[in-house]
């Protein structure tokens, strides 16, 4: 297992001087944002926020200690550049006296207030998913936790693909599956990224993050986190028994391999890899070898092909499934395989599974048939960027109780603005978003809840009720894809704050000429 490391590490280098270099203040705000959709597609912009609460218990609750400040003294002390040899220049900044105090007067609980949307909200680029208030001496503070708290930018764009993917087989159900037979599609994805991960800990938080939308998984890890941890131990992900090629390769013949597995599990539902040594020789010999044995079990077969073009070999097992154990036409007249099905998990993103499913229908075959599984592309090949997630400072009120609501606004790239002031969210019957500035909005308006406030105070929802909320809340926005969330009073706000930043910087570069 990992090493516990101090608390006073779990951010940034510069972050540490951050405490020193911001000026006076009574109070100071931040927020945190995705600033495009998912892959900046236009079509759909909706966001599929999750995993506040890992942040939050595994790395925010705890308390410090003085030992946390010891251990990390230990690595400032050489963690300046130091270009001399003067020892004292290698020692790296950092607020000592500040984590101390809180230690000592706020039982070492973190000391700023955490409001976040509840998990599993549907929000659109630019709504606030969480903001941070520090006050007094601990104003400075403020930003320390933006590194921990950015990274919910992994769980949601997770969950954010997982659901891309829901809607492209969801389309392809609504138009070739019977009402009675939408059971399976919640196992119509199936998680295989525990391998592709790069720790176990990913695999935890982006394996949750995907059961949000389907019950499909390999990953232990996040199946049992799920379970035990976020659902009273009511389960949530499940699979099945399965083949690999070290199990098929271990038999002399492929044939012997899957009435092996026949035998043990054929009565439920089984997969086994098809393309050890010949794919085509698979569906064309082995399958129609074991057929009588298979119908005896009784059981579902699952197809896996496991190299080749993804949707010719997804084709060639429907149509050796249909040739050996045939077909029935449902009640949308698609054709449903008896007691046989396929998935696909080589070569598997949110791309691919629409390209398979348009060929899979155009065939006559009902979505039904055909499953997923994704590893690498589920959990692995996504980015910070993919849907540009960031903190910004938005507010400070100075020590002289002046205030002013800041904004990041670089020319150079107007995309990467940011909102300016304390902020609220409101949803509505919908729950279609809309930002205003908080002094706008009532406070039972707000969605924001407080979920940390120098310390523990808020009960999170189980893991069945966050993946409600989503699924309501999805279904309800599904006429707002490409809704703008931001308010005219914030809109507003923006302008002015533009206008009266542009002019104090003209004025401020007239000064500094004057001074030259």
């Amino acid at each position: 297992m990992f090493p516990r490391l101090p608390a006073a590490v779990l951010t940034d280098s510069y972050k540490c001087t951050h405490a020193f270099i911001y000026p006076e203040a009574r109070k100071m705000t931040a927020y945190g944002e995705f600033r495009s959709s998912f892959e900046k597609d236009k079509a759909d912009t909706r966001i599929a926020l999750y995993g506040m609460r890992y942040i939050i218990e595994h790395y925010v609750q705890p308390k410090w200690t003085q030992q946390d400040v010891d251990d990390a003294e230990r690595l400032f002390r050489f963690h300046c550049s130091n270009l001399t040899d003067d020892p004292e220049k290698s020692k790296f900044p950092f607020p000592k006296d500040l984590f101390e105090d809180f230690i000592q007067h706020n039982d070492g609980h973190f000391p700023v207030k955490i409001e976040s949307l509840p998990e599993g909200s549907v929000i659109w680029p630019h709504v606030p998913v969480f903001q941070i208030t520090a006050e007094g001496k601990y104003s400075r503070l403020v930003t320390y936790l933006e590194t921990i708290l950015t990274m919910v930018w992994y769980p949601s764009t997770v969950a954010t693909l997982s659901r891309r993917c829901k809607d492209l087989i969801t389309k392809a159900y609504r138009t070739s599956v019977d009402d009675s037979a939408f059971g399976s599609l919640r196992t119509r994805l199936h998680d295989f990224g525990f391998r592709g991960c790069t720790s176990v800990e990913q695999s935890v938080i982006g394996g949750t993050a995907h059961l949000l939308n389907f019950d499909g998984t390999d990953t232990l890890t996040a199946a049992y986190y799920a379970q035990e941890y976020l659902n009273n131990g009511n389960p949530v992900g499940f699979s099945i028994p399965a083949t690999e090629h070290s199990v098929m390769t271990s038999y002399k013949t492929e044939r012997a391999a899957l009435m092996k597995l026949l035998e043990l599990y054929g009565s439920g539902a089984c997969a086994c890899v098809m393309d050890s040594y010949d794919y085509v020789n698979a569906l064309d010999s082995v399958l129609p070898a074991v057929a009588k044995y298979k119908v005896h079990q009784g059981g579902l077969l699952v197809l896996r092909p496991d190299s080749g073009d993804p949707v010719e070999v997804v084709l060639q097992a429907l149509r050796a499934g249909e040739k050996t154990f045939g077909s029935d036409l449902n009640g949308k007249g698609y054709k449903v395989l008896r007691g046989v099905g396929v998935i696909q998990g080589d070569g598997i993103n949110h791309v691919t599974i629409g390209q398979i499913l348009e060929r899979v229908l155009a065939e006559g075959f009902a979505a039904s048939n055909v499953g997923f599984g994704m590893g690498g592309g589920l959990l692995q090949k996504v980015h910070r960027d993919t849907m540009s997630f960031a903190t910004k400072l938005s507010h400070i009120t100075y020590q002289d109780g002046s205030e002013r609501d800041v904004m990041k606004m670089p020319k150079t790239d107007l995309g990467k603005f940011s909102l300016p002031g304390e902020l609220a969210v409101q949803k509505d019957a919908n729950a279609v978003c809309t930002v205003y500035p908080k002094k706008f909005l009532p406070e039972s308006s707000n969605s924001l809840i407080t979920v940390y406030d120098h310390g523990p105070v808020y009960d999170w929802p189980s893991f069945d009720q966050v993946r409600e909320r989503l699924e309501r809340e999805w279904e309800s926005s599904r006429q707002w894809k490409q809704h703008q969330p931001i308010s005219e009073a914030l809109e507003s706000k923006i302008k002015a704050i533009r206008r009266s930043q542009e002019s104090m910087n003209d004025a401020d570069r007239e000064e500094a000429a004057a001074e030259l």
